[in-house]
């Protein structure tokens, strides 16, 4: 590193001959920079060699297994000619070296820029949270399934077609070392999809959109005809594979490890606070229920059930005023001063009926059956309807007589009187 030339931000290199470029990481971490970028554009009017140069040759210093196979895939990774090349760096990750050989005295330009917020690095760590939080209701869904399907078949086909196999393969240890041995190349032609699908794009995009389509249509056949996931177990393991997904996207969703180590922590935990905030709203759900007002009923009463209503609320109502008669707040003096009688009122303030014995006998035989008002209403009625007969025939015989004497004078009688 010490005979190449350091990059800054906003700088424009233009050279003819072979050269090494680096550029130095900042140490000091800002969180500003969470999902920042450093954007590196080579472009030339010919082709040109880039190669990346890395200070771990052997991968022994790598701090995570994302490391290690990131460094062991870049060894295999061979550099490709092309004339125009982009490199993303972020912003706290390794110093990053390569260098650019030219096959032609043509001169080449270096760019470098800065992406305050990469939306490539966004949308990974919000799909990590969402996949992380929605894993559990996601294997269940039989659409995510074969969309799962269709996403494994096109990046690892190697991987995808050894899971279609599975039942053929009699012994679990070989399966096993076949399912490691297809990861390793998945993940290289991932890698070397990844390095180089703007090149790919640009020049094959036929055979790509081919390739995409061929093994998307198989794929979902496929899962198609096995159908979605039924067994509990097998529903465990994908969920299983959900969040370790998961985990992978929000770690190359943000460029401070530290913080992608702190969401997934935090991750952790709220998802093992599932249970008491579920017990916690299962009961605040009863006690709502429990609390909650009930819708009126409306019942009709038969006539017997409002007497005896109407008997147990007067009784009711009276011991109610002999209590507050007898209380000491109630103005005893000025309620004797206005009664007529008031050796009755206080005899029924002691407990006695509001009612003697003789009011009520009486009130039976004017009101009760067989009473003289009863037959006098009834009587009444009948003589009212009778008298209204002859009077509406009276009316109507006036009527007639009144029209009858309109037609019979005469119209030159009529014309002196005006």
């Amino acid at each position: 590193g010490k005979n190449c030339s350091l990059l800054q931000e906003m700088d424009v290199i233009q050279k003819q001959d072979e050269n090494c470029y680096c550029y130095l990481q900042n140490r000091t971490i800002h969180l500003q920079y969470l999902w920042s970028t450093l954007q590196i554009k080579v472009s030339s009017r010919e082709k040109f060699r880039f190669e990346p140069i890395s200070d771990k040759n052997n991968c022994r210093n790598s701090e995570t297994v994302f490391e290690f196979a990131a460094c062991a895939v870049q060894i295999l990774w061979k550099p490709e000619t092309c004339t125009e090349t982009f490199l993303s760096i972020k912003q706290y990750g390794e110093d990053v070296c390569f260098k650019i050989q030219p096959f032609k005295t043509e001169p080449y330009i270096v760019r470098v820029k800065r992406e305050m917020l990469d939306g490539k690095l966004l949308f990974l760590f919000v799909a990590g949270i969402f996949l992380f939080h929605f894993a559990n209701s996601l294997s269940r869904s039989a659409k995510f399934f074969y969309l799962s399907g269709i996403i494994l078949g096109v990046l690892a086909l190697l991987v995808f077609v050894l899971l279609t196999l599975k039942r053929f393969i009699p012994r679990h240890s070989t399966f096993w070392i076949l399912m490691s041995g297809s990861w390793m190349v998945s993940l290289y032609f991932i890698y070397c999809f990844k390095e180089n699908i703007q090149w790919l794009w640009s020049e094959h995009k036929s055979y790509l959109l081919g390739y995409f389509l061929a093994v998307g249509i198989t794929s979902f056949a496929i899962c198609y005809q096995h159908g979605p996931l039924t067994t509990e177990l097998s529903i465990t393991l994908f969920t299983w594979t959900l969040q370790l997904t998961a985990f992978v996207l929000i770690y190359f969703g943000v460029t401070i490890p530290q913080v992608a180590y702190a969401v997934i922590a935090v991750s952790l935990c709220s998802k093992g606070l599932c249970y008491p905030l579920g017990a916690a709203c299962h009961i605040a759900r009863k006690m709502k229920h429990h609390f909650k007002s009930k819708k009126l009923v409306f019942k009709y009463l038969t006539e017997e059930e409002y007497r005896d209503q109407g008997e147990s609320e007067t009784i009711r109502a009276l011991e109610e005023l002999r209590s507050f008669c007898r209380s000491p707040d109630f103005p005893s003096w000025i309620a004797i001063s206005k009664l007529q009688a008031p050796h009755r009122f206080a005899a029924f303030v002691l407990g006695s009926p509001h009612v003697s014995p003789a009011e009520t006998k009486a009130h039976d035989e004017q009101f009760g059956i067989g009473s003289s008002f009863l037959e006098e209403q009834l009587f009444e009625t009948k003589a009212q309807s009778e008298q209204d007969e002859p009077a509406i025939s009276v009316h109507e015989e006036d009527e007639e007589n009144e029209n009858e004497m309109h037609t019979q004078i005469p119209f030159p009688y009529a014309t002196e009187l005006l």
